[in-house]
Formats: structure tokens, C-alpha cells, sequence
């Protein structure tokens, strides 16, 4: 069976990169190297990978990267801290 992963990467702007790929490594070193001049990261390199999860459906892992995309700056880093309960805090809506 085929995987699918959504990453994030940390970029050296700052900022957080989330994508999809079949191959975390591959596209690590893409990123990294530069190989895509059109690429959102190509201008905020270095980039660091910080957050990975793997999918058997490319469409479920599309979706997750879409989620992932509308979170704020704070929601990202408190997954990818991996830190569940703050996590459910920011999903709640404000009082």
C-alpha cells in the first residue's frame, strides 16, 4: 500500500510551509536545494522539517494539508509541539 504524508516545515523566515508528498525525504531535499524556483520555501531557506503524518489516501491527506493551511501561526506550533491539550484549547471558539 502506497503512504502519503503531510509535513510542515519550518522556514527561515519564520513562517511555516505545509505540504504533501509520497516521499518526506525527496521533497526535504527539494525543498532544502532549491530545485523548485517557484516554490514558496525557495526564498525562505534554510527550512527545517518539524511535523510529519502519514496517510494511505492521497485525499484524506490532501484534506488534512487544506485544514492545516486555514490554521493560525499559534495552532501549528502547538501541534507541532505535540502538545494535545493546548491544542483543543485553540479549537474551542473564543469566549
Amino acid at each position: 500500500m502506497k503512504s502519503y504524508y503531510i509535513y510542515i516545515l519550518h522556514c527561515a523566515d519564520g513562517s511555516y510551509y505545509i505540504g504533501v508528498t509520497n516521499n518526506v525525504d525527496r521533497r526535504l531535499y527539494e525543498h532544502q536545494n532549491g530545485l523548485v524556483a517557484n516554490c514558496y520555501t525557495y526564498y525562505r531557506r534554510p527550512v527545517l522539517l518539524r511535523y510529519v503524518e502519514e496517510y494511505s489516501d492521497i485525499n484524506e491527506a490532501i484534506a488534512r494539508e487544506k485544514q492545516l493551511k486555514r490554521w493560525t501561526l499559534r495552532k501549528k506550533e502547538v501541534l507541532i509541539a505535540g502538545d494535545g491539550d493546548r491544542l483543543c484549547q485553540y479549537a474551542k471558539p473564543a469566549k
